[in-house]
């Protein structure tokens, strides 16, 4: 079993919510508090979300993250 990391991130939209919602539907856990940072060169906020997953078997480097 090993434990894999993704951060989330998205413009601060009903989209990131969205986003950060289907990771916990398959099983993703919130792994800290979100992030919230403007974006200069685009003028947009853009919010972050680390999340973890315990999985079967061994992490390895090519894997899908999204796809786990």
């Amino acid at each position: 079993m090993a434990t894999i990391y993704r951060l989330l991130t998205e413009d601060d939209t009903s989209a990131f919510c969205h986003k950060i919602s289907l990771a916990l539907s398959k099983g993703w856990v919130l792994h800290g508090a979100p992030s919230i940072s403007y974006d200069a060169t685009r003028g947009v906020m853009r919010c972050a979300q680390a999340v973890t997953k315990e999985i079967d078997g061994d992490y390895h480097p090519d894997m899908k993250l999204g796809e786990q």
